[in-house]
């Protein structure tokens, strides 16, 4: 009898020790991680997009974490951000390497480089599969920051801009004061534009008052959304100056390597995903404003004159030797990117059908 009390005892005394057991994941599953991000978008398409990743975030994450995604300047001003997200103001951050570029020339590689031919879908394979995520990190390392970051958003190449008159050739470019930021500075320099850097939102006032004569930000969504097209009648589509940009999607290095293992991948793996979201939603609601531009509002749409193009990548040679010549790891990178695009686009160039051949054959 006692040892049938004894038993009793041991198998309700198991049951609730086995039941603990399974109730501590379920525990630690109602504990959230709150993380901090900052965008520098302030409205507007850019910062759909950034909402778009907190999203998949959060459907993957479930109640285990949630990012409060800010708008610009809403804890520190844009050129401060990496900055806060290295010391933990914040926890993360939305942005472009162009932003911080004055850092170092070679985070303009990173999105905002020269035109090997490919665009910012190649580039993104460049990082994933080419050494370039390694070499962000190798940088990252040399400027003591202890951020880790991530590349998502393959964004078509942007538009040359805003202009007071139709750009036929080159030489209307000279001397005109331009608004662009990252190494295309460099560039639009050596073509002997005065080049202005100012962040998105100063944009039109800057050439509502003269203190600039044309001007490009990204792509005819953002454009219109911020009135360039009451300030300006001529807008030029296609240029090198910017042709391959995407978003930089950084954390602190700390907070992140914190996190449980699952949560890290989910915040890396939902920057992929992004990749697909962003380049389908956003070229139909670009197409979408450009009609919108020129049909109801009255911007003549031009593609910007081969001479300036071919001008630019000149200039491009002369800043990328340059700076290659100063710096080692800027022309380490330069040769990595070189040797991706070289067997990538000569695949590509080889294989791809002449698409617009196709599309004037139906539309043309």
């Amino acid at each position: 009898m006692t040892e049938t009390l004894n038993r009793r005892k041991f198998l309700r005394g198991s049951a609730v020790v086995g039941a603990a057991a399974l109730a501590t994941p379920a525990i630690a599953a109602n504990h959230t991680t709150t993380l901090k991000m900052q965008a520098a978008w302030g409205g507007g398409i850019f910062l759909e997009n950034a909402q778009s990743y907190v999203d998949r975030v959060h459907a993957m994450a479930g109640s285990s974490l949630k990012i409060d995604l800010l708008a610009v300047d809403s804890v520190v001003k844009t050129s401060q951000m990496q900055d806060a997200v290295h010391r933990g103001v914040l926890d993360a951050a939305h942005y472009v390497p162009a932003y911080w570029y004055s850092k170092s020339k070679a985070a303009s590689l990173f999105g905002t480089g020269p035109c090997f031919g490919w665009s910012s879908q190649e580039v993104l394979g460049w990082v994933n599969y080419g050494g370039g995520q390694e070499l962000f990190d190798e940088l990252m390392g040399t400027l003591g920051l202890n951020v880790v970051s991530f590349f998502n958003s393959p964004m078509p190449a942007q538009p040359l801009g805003w202009f007071k008159e139709e750009i036929k050739n080159v030489s209307q470019m000279d001397g005109l004061k331009y608004r662009t930021v990252g190494l295309a500075a460099d560039v639009l320099l050596e073509m002997g534009m005065s080049v202005v850097q100012l962040p998105g939102g100063e944009i039109q006032p800057a050439m509502k008052s003269g203190l600039i004569d044309a001007a490009e930000f990204n792509n005819p969504t953002s454009d219109r959304d911020f009135g360039m097209q009451d300030v300006s009648k001529d807008y030029h589509l296609a240029s090198f100056h910017q042709s391959q940009e995407f978003f930089e999607v950084t954390f602190n290095k700390r907070k992140f390597e914190a996190l449980p293992e699952e949560l890290q991948s989910i915040l890396k793996y939902a920057s992929e995903a992004e990749n697909s979201n962003f380049y389908w939603h956003n070229t139909k609601r670009y197409a979408d404003d450009l009609q919108t531009l020129q049909n109801e509002q009255g911007v003549n749409v031009h593609r910007t004159p081969d001479d300036v193009m071919a001008a630019q990548l000149k200039a491009w040679d002369v800043v990328v030797d340059r700076i290659a010549a100063e710096d080692a790891f800027f022309a380490k990178v330069i040769e990595s990117q070189k040797t991706y695009a070289k067997s990538v686009m000569g695949y590509l160039n080889l294989n791809q059908p002449d698409y617009k051949l196709a599309y004037n054959h139906y539309f043309g």
